[in-house]
This record gives C-alpha cells, sequence and structure tokens, in this order.
C-alpha cells in the first residue's frame, strides 16, 4: 500500500457477509414482489435513504414497509425479512482486523442503520469476545452521522474527523458507486470483488 495513513473499511460485504438476495426472497414471501425495484446494493428509494441516514425511526421505517406486505404481516416478520441479509463475520477477517488494530489506523464506514447494526452486533459477538468499536480509531455509521456515501462531501467530512489528508486513506467497498464517490472525493481506492484480492492487499 502506497504512502496510506489510514484504511477506512466498508462493513456489509466487506468485513461481513451479506445476502442481498435473502432479503428480497424474504420480502417476496410476504407478498411484495417489486421489492428489488425498491432496494438494490446500487439504489434505493426515499424510505431507505431516509432511514439510513437516521431521519425516520425504525417504527417509522417498518410502518412504511407492513402497508405493502400481504394482509396480516406482523412488524417482527417485516425485521426478520429486512435483516434476512445480515450474514456472519468470517474469522479470517476478525483475525486480520485484529492484527491492523494493532500496527495501523484503520476506520468503517458504513451506510447502514438501526436494524441492522442489531444484527451486525449479534454476529460479531457470535464470533468474537472483543468489543466491535475497539478495533478502530473511529465508527462511523450513516444513520449516526446522518451522511451516506458515495457523497463525495461525506468522505470529505469522514477525513476531517479523522484529521488526515483524503489522499492517505485506502478506502475499501464492494458498491462501485461508493468507489467512484471516494475517488471524486480523492481517495485510495480498492474495490472489493473477491476474498483473495482482498488478502492480498495485507499480506
Amino acid at each position: 500500500m502506497k504512502d496510506v495513513e489510514l484504511i477506512l473499511f466498508d462493513l456489509g460485504g466487506v468485513l461481513i457477509d451479506i445476502d442481498y438476495q435473502a432479503t428480497e426472497d424474504s420480502f417476496v414471501q410476504l407478498g411484495v414482489q417489486d421489492f428489488q425495484q425498491q432496494y438494490t446494493q446500487f439504489q434505493q428509494n426515499q424510505l431507505f435513504d431516509l432511514f439510513e441516514t437516521g431521519q425516520i425511526s425504525a417504527q417509522h421505517f417498518i410502518n412504511k414497509l407492513l402497508p405493502i406486505t400481504r394482509k396480516g404481516s406482523s412488524p417482527n416478520e417485516v425485521v426478520h425479512a429486512w435483516n434476512r441479509m445480515i450474514g456472519e463475520f468470517p474469522l479470517e477477517k476478525i483475525a486480520l482486523l485484529e492484527r491492523l488494530s494493532k500496527q495501523q489506523r484503520i476506520a468503517l464506514l458504513s451506510n447502514t442503520n438501526e436494524l441492522h447494526m442489531v444484527q451486525v452486533k449479534r454476529a460479531w459477538e457470535k464470533a468474537s469476545s472483543l468489543v466491535f468499536e475497539s478495533l478502530f480509531e473511529q465508527v462511523f455509521l450513516s444513520h449516526e452521522i446522518q451522511r451516506r456515501k458515495p457523497d463525495v462531501s461525506t468522505f470529505h467530512w469522514v477525513c476531517e474527523e479523522l484529521h488526515v489528508k483524503p489522499e492517505k486513506v485506502l478506502f475499501i467497498d464492494d458498491s462501485p458507486q461508493h468507489i467512484a464517490g471516494a475517488n471524486s472525493a480523492g481517495l485510495q481506492t480498492h474495490f472489493y470483488e473477491s476474498p483473495a484480492d482482498f488478502y492480498a492487499l495485507f499480506s
């Protein structure tokens, strides 16, 4: 890694396994036939944007989704379907984070929401006894900072918070639109396409 002061990780799809299809399938089972048109890895409608930036509560989000599901669906079923995409933390990635945290500045920037983070924390606790946040200099979650990727202003704000120049940051993400935003903000980037290429960065 050339002249990198800090590594900025994405969360879903990079550090924790994500299965968007599992959530789509679950909503189809709840009677939602066009879920993919409303939400994918690459784009989403305003409801999801508002939830990801903390502008609406989890209860409001669920109440907005319930009417598009089949009659009789429960709030718990909606939450379960929404969280189905959250997978597990590969142990090799946890070991990598532990090693990097001792020798390298690392931080996290994730477009996420309060419901997913509950599930993420559960997955982490199954895999590690460490406190998740303890491995990072700072953890930036979109619903807490009310900013999202791929906005250039989000990357500049994060760099200011971390007191690091954008060109000294290596940003790792699995969504091409987020990589494009980071490049426009002046960060170095790695587009996560395979675990092998990812681990090779640190070998």
